[in-house]
């Protein structure tokens, strides 16, 4: 399921948006810029709403400072239809806009557009590795007898380790390469991804070891 992190200061269209949209993706949300910025940081996010008029650091201002991190679509939410508006959003890294008051459904739509057009492209070819095989379709793994599902990331990482066994990657490496998106070195999404994802392996094979942890380095394929 995908992570939609909403920065929007009127609580009415917060919860509006949180109603309409958490029955298909995971929602996170914020009421200012700095605070979505924040989150952003801490979270693993794959589409940002993004108001533009926000208390403290604005929409355009929160906008120009994600570009500096990430490539993950941002669809603005504003109030202003001028031709100049809309370039000037288009041309900091906005990938769409909505002008409010708007359909819920267009917004949906145009949601499940961005998503689909920056899912990272999987192949469809099945990866195996010692007792496990990769099914890039359904995003699990299984040992023959026993499917387990992953998420999104976790899959990812495995993917990306399987692919590359003589490589040891960095913890920042790793995130830039799933994530495709600047690494902050107090985060601790990857250490949890890691450990939920070698759970998952030892369920289905405990007898081998597939992620291996490079002392002083970072991670490599067992």
């Amino acid at each position: 399921m995908e992570t939609i992190l909403i920065i929007e200061d009127n609580s009415e269209m917060q919860q509006l948006l949180i109603k309409v949209l958490s029955s298909h993706y995971h929602i996170v949300s914020a009421y200012s810029g700095t605070e979505g910025l924040l989150l952003f940081s801490q979270k693993s996010v794959d589409l940002v709403l993004l108001d533009r008029m926000l208390p403290g650091k604005s929409g355009d201002e929160v906008l120009v400072e994600l570009r500096q991190h990430t490539k993950i679509p941002i669809i603005i939410l504003t109030a202003l239809d001028t031709h100049a508006d809309v370039a000037k959003l288009l041309l900091a890294g906005a990938n769409d806009y909505m002008i409010k008051p708007f359909e819920i459904e267009e917004l949906q739509a145009r949601i499940s557009v961005q998503l689909r057009d920056h899912a990272p492209q999987q192949k469809n070819t099945v990866v195996k590795y010692k007792k496990i095989t990769l099914l890039p379709d359904t995003f699990s793994v299984t040992n023959g007898m026993k499917t387990e599902q992953l998420k999104k990331k976790e899959f990812e990482i495995l993917n990306v380790l399987i692919t590359h066994p003589k490589q040891i990657f960095t913890r920042e490496q790793l995130y830039r390469k799933v994530w495709q998106a600047e690494y902050y070195d107090d985060d601790n999404t990857m250490n949890v991804h890691l450990s939920n994802l070698r759970k998952v392996l030892l369920k289905l094979d405990s007898d081998n070891e597939y992620i291996a942890t490079v002392w002083g380095i970072g991670v490599k394929l067992a």
